[in-house]
């Protein structure tokens, strides 16, 4: 294995002080390290300049805004962080996203993407993920002692942010999490996949991508797409937004509210304006 560069080296450490998450370190990295190749030079001897040119770059290549985006973030901690040239990140700007509606299932449109799974611990997994809530990343990492029947939760441990939480455990996800068990047999982790490790996460967006096709569904349907669901249909179902916000683990309550646009429930309650109107319909003749 090569010996880590002293520059690369202290990136790390300054990453790892600030309990960043090992998905971000690595996305950080990659990012930094893509930069530095572009150019033949090592990243510390690039300026702003040169980050400008590798962002027009990037944006003739198409890439998304979201991707993007994860780039400036490495670059802002790259150079207000390992450099110390705490003025350097504020003239690094993100790319303004496009605000697009998350895609939401109805709930006969659940059952038979649920239905459409083959295998059994694929469809436990998406159930969970449905009936909780949960990122792909939160699935995967669940344990069988995260689910505490006694108290009718489920720990989420170490989610977005390196933060725990907790979020309810539905009867009905519990029986069929007992099915699952008593056919199954996990271990350590719920759901398991090669060398003790955990299921990976393509591993189930695979399995959306076929149970979409097989279920008629006519929308890109991902993991992350039941979690947007979940939030939808609880809003829909009168529960308290700030409660969303906490079962989602968000922390502010202005990316819990986005689902109140795409709530047809809270749509269709809304009263218009021209009702409190009293207006001829048919002119008179």
């Amino acid at each position: 294995m090569a010996e880590l560069s002293p520059l690369r080296r202290r990136m790390i450490e300054d990453m790892t002080v600030r309990n960043l998450s090992p998905a971000t370190q690595r996305s950080y990295l990659h990012a930094v390290s893509k930069f530095s190749r572009f150019f033949n030079r090592s990243p510390d001897r690039l300026d702003l300049e040169d980050v400008r040119t590798w962002q027009v770059h990037l944006v003739s290549q198409g890439i998304s805004w979201a991707s993007l985006n994860q780039f400036v973030a490495a670059l802002r901690f790259f150079y207000g962080v390992t450099l110390r040239c705490p003025e350097t990140p504020e003239r690094i700007t993100y790319a303004r996203q496009p605000r697009r509606l998350p895609v939401v299932l109805s709930a006969d449109e659940v059952v038979r993407f649920l239905e459409a799974v083959p295998s059994l611990k694929n469809r436990t997994a998406l159930t969970t993920a449905y009936a909780a809530g949960l990122r792909v990343s939160e699935v995967v990492a669940l344990k069988l002692a995260d689910i505490d029947s006694g108290r009718m939760v489920i720990r989420v441990e170490q989610g977005k942010g390196r933060k725990d939480r907790y979020v309810m455990l539905s009867a009905q996800l519990l029986g069929i999490l007992r099915t699952y068990w008593r056919l199954a047999r996990p271990g350590h982790w719920l759901f398991p996949g090669r060398e003790d490790k955990p299921i990976e996460p393509n591993v189930l967006n695979c399995a959306c991508r076929s149970a979409c096709a097989a279920a008629g569904i006519d929308k890109c349907v991902t993991v992350h797409t039941l979690r947007h669901s979940f939030a939808t249909h609880l809003l829909e179902a009168g529960t308290d937004i700030r409660i969303i916000q906490v079962l989602l683990g968000h922390n502010n309550l202005s990316t819990t509210a986005r689902y109140t646009q795409v709530s047809n429930a809270m749509i269709a309650k809304t009263t218009s304006p021209l009702d409190g109107l009293d207006l001829m319909v048919v002119p008179p003749s």
